[in-house]
């Protein structure tokens, strides 16, 4: 099919009629992306939002992010969390020291932790176990979300057995789902670039459908603005839509939801290489993501949720997403470091600031756990919903 009007023609009919489906090629995606105005994206991803969440409700999360270790080998350029193995300001938290961060987040009625590190070069396999067995002993009403499948490829080579046997026996101790973290670009030529000591696109995705084989909970993530192309852009989700496809039929279980964001450049090595006559136009703006975020809601038909990004975008932008396909604002984001060690200013919100948010957009907060099970809101979300601002038109 060319032209991005009947592109966009067919999804507005499937979202009025689910008996027409029609389900975007990878060459009408880039024709989207290449040529479809952002107002007509947006009125479209926002009515397959309405379509597929008919009840107006944007979900939220109440959770910390946990960084157990900041010790990793990887070296990705566009990280500054980092830190080698032996440098001074290198970490690995102890249990107990982990464990008051969950008791903090219990008290404000938080429902998951998100634990990610670095891929550290030496601590065994048991290490990771008895984490986990004790973290779920002391806290069994949190869900626990660990380890990228970056972690997983590490844990699997410093111990020397398989990542489905390390994700199996982290089951067994307590973990829950496996965190997005990692993926990037799902494709090689850009990995190459910007991370290459990082595990290929297939070893990422090879690591998350064998956490969803085993019943695990698990995201999709990807993040733009390395100077890739809207072709390779494309290419990711489709790697996401394919292995989806696979893991619903085989499994019943695939990726809840697919997050992107723009990289941060202010303060690591990728931003502070691209200078001089080879300099090439890195990250994102908001027009560009909010594209991005569109054609992800359209393309990913197999994909339930789309999520916005606040921590990187702003609140401002991210209630604009609400209303061009997404039907998540994410989470409070307790203790970020990871993001914000890039540039990121503020990354962490109340719950009330994420409810006006999603209120002000003329839409309803409800609040959810880590596998998309809605939980009873807070009260504040009744109060502010009296104050709401006119729902926007709607198209």
């Amino acid at each position: 099919m060319t032209g991005w009007k009947a592109i966009l023609t067919l999804q507005e009919q499937w979202s009025r009629d689910h008996s027409h489906r029609y389900r975007i090629s990878v060459d009408d995606a880039v024709t989207l992306y290449d040529e479809a105005p952002l107002w007509a994206l947006r009125r479209s991803a926002n009515r397959r939002r309405k379509a597929m969440h008919p009840t107006n409700e944007v979900t939220y999360l109440i959770d910390r992010n946990v960084n157990y270790t900041n010790v990793c080998t990887i070296n990705c350029q566009f990280c500054s969390f980092y830190r080698p193995p032996g440098h001074s300001e290198s970490y690995t938290q102890s249990i107990d020291e982990i464990s008051a961060r969950f008791t903090e987040l219990e008290a404000i009625g938080g429902s998951r932790v998100l634990m990610q590190g670095g891929v550290h070069p030496e601590l065994p396999m048991e290490w990771y176990e008895n984490l986990i067995a004790q973290l779920k002993h002391r806290h069994p009403s949190i869900l626990l979300d660990c380890f990228s499948p970056i972690e997983i490829d590490g844990i699997a080579d410093v111990t020397g057995i398989s990542t489905l046997e390390v994700l199996t026996r982290l089951k067994q101790a307590g973990v829950d789902g496996l965190p997005g973290g990692g993926a990037e670009m799902l494709v090689d030529e850009v990995r190459n670039d910007v991370s290459p000591k990082k595990h290929r696109a297939g070893a990422w995705m090879r690591i998350m459908q064998e956490a969803q084989s085993l019943g695990l909970t698990t995201s999709a993530t990807n993040v733009i603005g390395f100077g890739e192309t809207n072709e390779q852009r494309i290419a990711h989700m489709d790697f996401v839509r394919g292995s989806q496809d696979e893991s619903i039929e085989k499994w019943d279980n695939g990726f809840t939801s697919f997050i992107s964001w723009p990289v941060q450049l202010e303060v690591n090595s990728f931003g502070r290489r691209n200078h001089g006559h080879n300099r090439i136009e890195l990250g994102v703006g908001a027009s560009e993501y909010l594209r991005h975020l569109a054609i992800s809601r359209l393309f990913l038909d197999n994909v339930e949720h789309i999520q916005a990004s606040w921590p990187t975008m702003g609140l401002e932008v991210a209630q604009i997403a609400l209303l061009g396909g997404a039907d998540d604002i994410g989470s409070t984001m307790m203790e970020e470091n990871v993001v914000s060690a890039s540039g990121t200013t503020r990354v962490e919100v109340s719950t009330e600031e994420l409810q006006m948010v999603i209120i002000r957009a003329g839409l309803k907060p409800r609040l959810r756990n880590s596998k998309y099970a809605l939980l009873e809101t807070p009260p504040a979300g009744e109060v502010l919903s009296e104050l709401a601002c006119p729902p926007p038109r709607q198209y």
